[in-house]
């Protein structure tokens, strides 16, 4: 089936219209414009991480789990083993997200199939969980962390020590990004925490994101904002 898609056209003066998108302007043709793109399947091998450098555009398919602010405090405060997490977190992306997911219905008392989807899941600003992020990711051995806007130098530190890189999907794109999960495979602390501070085991397929954060101890934030502080000091001279 082939899916028309439209952008909307127009001034702030006039009236915005509907104009059908070009093929060569879809988001799967425009994403990743004039870049190869790398499909990897979690789990992730240390080898894998290892693999993936700066810059890389990815494809995710596979198992992820997400995590907020809740989650991330109550693994460092309240130190659960593996085993006591439902999930096996062993090379899996943990994606910073607090998905809006529509509950069973009919519910399951009323005899519903109980099957959760998820209609949004936008990115949440990463650096938000940065001061929990070196013991989760040393701990759990997890392969990626995935977010908005990058992390800081302890989590760095954490990726290089552990192969694991950080992932950067598209802000403002929740919608787009929910019709990338093929299922909701099961949740954790979902009565504790909440619907978005839970964590959701999720398959994903051609998931799309940019490493910008490596194994290697490379980032492209820090690059990005030495630059700008370059620009900002010339700027004020």
């Amino acid at each position: 089936m082939v899916e028309e898609r439209f952008k909307v056209q127009g001034s702030l003066l006039g009236s915005p219209r509907r104009v059908r998108l070009s093929a060569d302007e879809s988001p799967e043709a425009t994403r990743f414009k004039g870049r190869k793109e790398k499909t990897i399947n979690l789990p992730l091998t240390k080898k894998d991480a290892l693999s993936l450098k700066v810059g890389d555009m990815v494809l995710i398919n596979g198992l992820l789990v997400t995590g907020r602010d809740k989650l991330h405090k109550f693994l460092v405060n309240e130190k659960p083993q593996k085993r006591d997490i439902p999930f096996n977190l062993d090379g899996t992306v943990l994606y910073h997200c607090g998905p809006i997911v529509i509950p069973p219905h009919p519910p399951l008392e009323k005899g519903g199939r109980g099957d959760f989807r998820v209609i949004a899941a936008g990115p949440t600003t990463s650096v938000r969980v940065e001061m929990y992020e070196h013991e989760v990711i040393s701990k759990y051995g997890l392969r990626g962390i995935m977010g908005k806007g990058g992390m800081g130098q302890s989590a760095l530190d954490a990726m290089k020590e552990n192969a694991c890189v950080y992932l950067h999907t598209i802000g403002g794109a929740a919608v787009y990004l929910a019709d990338r999960i093929k299922n909701v495979v099961d949740v954790w602390k979902l009565e504790e925490f909440g619907t978005t501070e839970a964590m959701w085991l999720l398959e994903v397929e051609n998931f799309p994101a940019i490493v910008t954060m490596d194994a290697h101890g490379k980032s492209m934030h820090k690059k990005i904002e030495k630059k700008s502080l370059a620009n900002f000091k010339r700027l004020i001279k």
